[in-house]
């Protein structure tokens, strides 16, 4: 008679090769990989985030007010090509290569940028910069596909969000503290170094991959087989020019607002036809219309990326404005949504694999709808600052238990080869979904201000119904702006609802998971 292996081993969880699977992020040989890719994310956060600080110093001391837009402008164009040409390299050879070149061309903006001797110089360290990052977060994401089994992908999606979300809430200040005491340079330069370990400490996941070619052994074709109705197949060199074409339309429509008159509106409103013309042949079919499964979680991820950012920018102008506070106590409203969003993340990924998809997706969709409508209201009716801040704080959990869910869902609806393609397809959507909308609502902001030189209010003493001016400071363009993000979030709410992984139950009918 055999005995049971007592060993913790033989009551681990199997693959279905018989390979133990890890117990978490952080045991099972991948803990070097998670801190290493979570080091890649915070630094490129963070570097996204201290540049907004110390813009205004580089300004003055580069003589760049002319391109000082440009330089934000720039790194979010040049991230789209970095993401279709990442997610082809990464589908055709695997994820080892992309992230390795992708980190090496983020450190060279970085370079470029710290040693700037003038803005044109800066802008295009930044242009290098974005290419990088835009390429290394889609290889990261392949590289959890390959390395992470499926039911600690929640954990890990948690763990990149709060990699990223820690840094908007410490990353202003240290950049103004490394601005003020040894320059602005160092803001760049500091974190060649610090790059350099992460990549260091995901090496030995990169060596233990397929080798260069195997991932593309069993096609020789430039247009990846793909599940029917899904993805489009595009040749890699369609795919490249047509990232292209967006990003310089992302570009344009960025700067439209800068132009004079009626001149802004017509190049805004050319620029977003032809990104929606554009991106429609980079996302998978039926994502504008909100195909159930795949493209349903692309198209989510672009529109609560369009509201949550968008009203991002406009709430510490609102309570700057409206209410006098200073900045760093406006920004305590921006702290909240980042914790929120952090709670939200840690959340759905201890919940783990056990909890359907669509909860996390429906009650996200609610509470950042909520969150925005709260922002629209305290606008509109002189609420008490506190309002905004809960109201912030139901915006980024929804955020939280949506963003990594759905990428989580992605790489759960991509077949083998395919993970590169569709999830560069989920950070195209993200990135000019937020890009669209933050130009969209600058474009509507600066409208209601030329037609309302004051604007009404609603007092929360008044009579219900009864209009009345405020102290003289325009209130119509943040209830017109914040309302716009408010109608993004309703429309996310209704695409929350037909996320999911499609399934078959026992009878045949379909379901969602």
């Amino acid at each position: 008679m055999s005995t049971p292996d007592p060993s913790p081993a033989s009551h681990a969880p199997r693959s279905g090769d018989g390979h133990v699977l890890p117990r978490g992020i952080l045991a099972g040989g991948l803990a070097l990989t998670t801190i290493g890719t979570c080091a890649l994310i915070t630094l490129s956060a963070f570097e996204s985030l201290a540049v907004t600080t110390v813009m205004p110093v580089v300004s003055d001391e580069l003589d760049g007010a002319a391109l000082y837009s440009l330089a934000f402008a720039a790194p979010v164009a040049s991230s789209v090509v970095g993401m279709v040409g990442a997610g082809i390299w990464a589908d055709r050879r695997g994820p080892s290569r992309p992230l390795i070149a992708a980190v090496l061309v983020f450190t060279v903006g970085l370079i470029i940028a710290g040693f700037a001797q003038g803005m044109p110089m800066l802008v295009a360290g930044r242009f290098v910069q974005g290419f990088g990052s835009g390429a290394m977060t889609v290889a990261i994401y392949v590289l959890v596909a390959k390395l992470y089994p499926p039911p600690l992908h929640p954990k890990i999606f948690a763990a990149y969000a709060a990699a990223w979300v820690v840094p908007s809430m410490v990353g202003p200040l240290v950049a103004g503290i490394v601005a003020d005491t040894v320059g602005w340079r160092w803001v760049f330069l500091g974190v060649v170094a610090l790059v350099a370990v992460a990549l260091v400490l995901v090496a030995p996941a990169l060596r233990s991959l397929a080798p260069a070619g195997d991932e593309s052994s069993e096609r020789d074709d430039v247009i990846t087989s793909t599940p029917p109705g899904d993805v489009r197949r595009l040749g890699d060199s369609t795919r490249l020019a047509l990232g292209a074409a967006v990003a310089v339309a992302v570009v344009s429509l960025s700067l439209s607002s800068e132009l004079p008159g009626a001149v802004r509106w017509v190049a805004g409103a050319v620029a977003l036809v032809v990104i929606a013309l554009l991106v429609h042949r980079l996302l998978p079919r039926g994502t504008f219309t909100a195909r159930r499964g795949l493209p349903a979680a692309v198209l989510l991820r672009g529109l609560i990326a369009a509201a949550f950012f968008a009203a991002e920018v406009y709430l510490p102008l609102l309570l700057h404005d409206r209410y006098g506070l200073p900045p760093w106590l406006s920004g305590v409203t921006l702290t909240a949504g980042a914790i929120a969003w952090a709670s939200g993340s840690a959340i759905q990924g201890r919940a783990g694999d056990g909890t359907p998809h669509r909860v996390f997706m429906r009650a996200g969709g609610v509470f950042l709808f909520v969150g925005t409508v709260v922002q629209v209201a305290t606008a509109a009716f002189s609420l008490h600052p506190i309002v905004a801040v809960v109201g912030w704080f139901l915006a980024g959990g929804g955020m939280g238990l949506m963003f990594p869910r759905i990428t989580t869902i992605v790489l759960a609806s991509s077949e083998r080869g395919e993970e590169g393609r569709n999830t560069s397809a989920l950070s195209l959507s993200e990135a000019v979904g937020a890009s669209v909308s933050l130009a969209l609502s600058g474009l509507v902001f600066t409208l209601v201000t030329s037609l309302s030189a004051v604007g009404s209010v609603v007092s929360a003493g008044a009579v219900a119904g009864e209009w009345v001016i405020d102290s003289g400071q325009p209130v119509a363009p943040f209830v017109a702006t914040l309302g716009y993000t408010a109608v993004v979030a309703l429309l996310a709410l209704a695409v929350s609802f037909v996320v999911g992984i499609p399934t078959r139950g026992a009878e045949g009918s379909p379901r969602d998971r």
